[in-house]
């Protein structure tokens, strides 16, 4: 029996207003299994008036009240761990085991820490900056906020958008991939039964409806995690009637592996960080650029590393990932490697598995330059390239010489070369002997074409504030 998703408006469910559905597909069989709404500017409108009508009660609660409802949220996920986590996994094909511990207990753990920083708003102090008169620096939530989620992680990208903006006093507007609806209509289920009605909304359906929730007048904010080229459209789209902008883009995270390195290591760690999740992810370890005197002895263990790792169905606890998300996706990635110039040479993987769903296998590829359209572009697949590098100067020229600059890594026992390198990496991020840890508290997000805003962190929940300056007399 197929299954029913319906949008979440104003505290109900419903289905789109014309009755157009989408079909989501079980990547791991490549089969329907249910049906969204296809919601039109009629749905749009709706939730947008809902939002905006529930957004003065909320923007007036104080902080502590916040607190508690997000505080309640994180307990009622917790208390539905298994039906998100099977929500979840029916969407993506994720693995169950890796669902639960790695992406549904941050998820939580994000959701509180933003219930914390709901209480910890700072500004600078009150003065008096000119005779007779007081300053006031006041930090306000800035309105209704259209939010649209990416399919590689819908339910840890729905709390990075929902849980700061709530946390600010704000009123939402969320969008799930048109691929993977599932648990952000379950979240939906989960934070109607605490939140006033209209606060958070959820609206399905395909790139014309996020394209519609972001020219709509009544959003003062649109955030998208996504593609370049969907990034580039919302930032045109707001500038009409200059709403505020949170992109996270696209990544092509390079890991520097200097000869003093742990070898060992970086190879298991970069194959996790590669490979999880199928590759889907915009930190992924895609880029491995390593010192030319080690680079043969590298490229050697990366390959059987990547020949051991597995990919399969989501409750065999032996595989490191599922599926590809989609159709298209699978063939975005076979169309990388079919596209491979003469010079590249596949160590490892570059294939399909098996004939049913879209799973891909762990793919190393060396012999790469600087120039090939591997190198620079996101394949968003488990597909990891190696280029050899000379010193460290070139290492920078390698690793800064794309137009990606979300994340990076730095693999070296030398400490002073990895402050250096640190500081040269144009990324905003750069873990040392390690790839992909991400917490709550310290930000997430890049430079260039992976756009701008953080997510995470005081500075993410900032970016859902507004600042505004009070002045008043002292005289009678």
């Amino acid at each position: 029996m197929s299954t029913t998703f319906r949008n979440y408006i104003d505290g109900a469910f419903a289905d789109a207003s014309d009755g157009r559905t989408l079909d989501v597909v079980d990547p791991t069989t490549g089969e329907v299994y249910a049906t969204s709404p296809l919601s039109g500017p009629a749905d749009v409108d709706a939730a947008m008036a809902a939002a905006a009508a529930a957004f003065p009660g909320w923007r007036d609660t104080t902080p502590s009240v916040r607190q508690r409802a997000l505080l309640k949220i994180a307990d009622a996920m917790e208390a539905r761990a298994d039906d998100l986590v099977a929500a979840e996994s029916r969407d993506t094909g994720k693995p169950l085991h890796l669902l639960r511990s790695d992406e549904l207990a941050p998820a939580i753990d994000q959701v509180r820490f933003f219930a914390g920083a709901a209480r910890m708003l700072e500004g600078r102090s009150a003065g008096e900056y000119m005779e007779g008169l007081t300053s006031i620096i006041r930090r306000e939530p800035v309105g209704v906020c259209a939010q649209v989620a990416p399919w590689n992680y819908p339910l840890l990208m729905a709390v990075w958008k929902f849980a700061p903006a709530l946390a600010a006093g704000n009123a939402v507007v969320l969008k799930p991939s048109d691929t993977t609806p599932a648990s952000t209509v379950l979240l939906a289920e989960i934070i109607g039964q605490i939140l006033p009605k209209g606060v958070f909304n959820v609206v399905c359906g395909d790139r014309e409806t996020g394209r519609a929730m972001v020219e709509h007048p009544t959003p003062a904010m649109a955030s998208i995690t996504g593609s370049v080229r969907a990034g580039m459209q919302v930032a045109e789209s707001a500038a009409k009637d200059v709403k505020r902008v949170h992109l996270e883009l696209g990544g092509k995270a390079p890991a520097v592996v200097f000869e003093d390195a742990d070898l060992a290591k970086a190879v298991d760690d970069l194959v996790v960080g590669g490979f999880f999740n199928a590759g889907q992810d915009c930190t992924a370890a895609t880029r491995v650029l390593v010192h030319e005197s080690v680079h043969d002895e590298f490229v050697s263990a990366l390959a059987k590393a990547a020949a051991d790792t597995k990919t399969g169905l989501p409750d065999d606890e032996d595989v490191l990932y599922g599926p590809l998300n989609n159709a298209n996706q699978l063939a975005q990635v076979t169309g990388f490697i079919e596209r491979l110039p003469a010079h590249a040479k596949v160590e490892a993987g570059g294939h399909r598995v098996g004939d049913r769903g879209y799973f891909y296998a762990p793919t190393v590829v060396s012999g790469l330059r600087q120039d090939d359209e591997i190198v620079q572009q996101e394949v968003f697949g488990p597909v990891m390239t190696v280029q050899s590098f000379t010193d460290e100067a070139q290492a920078v020229e390698y690793a800064n010489g794309v137009e990606y600059a979300l994340a990076s890594s730095v693999w070296t026992k030398d400490h002073a070369r990895a402050m250096r390198m640190s500081k040269n990496l144009d990324f905003g991020c750069v873990w040392i002997n390690t790839h992909m840890a991400l917490v709550a508290e310290m930000p997430h997000g890049g430079f260039k074409k992976s756009g701008y805003g953080k997510d995470l962190s005081a500075y993410g929940f900032e970016d859902y504030t507004r600042i505004k300056h009070v002045m008043t007399s002292l005289d009678d």
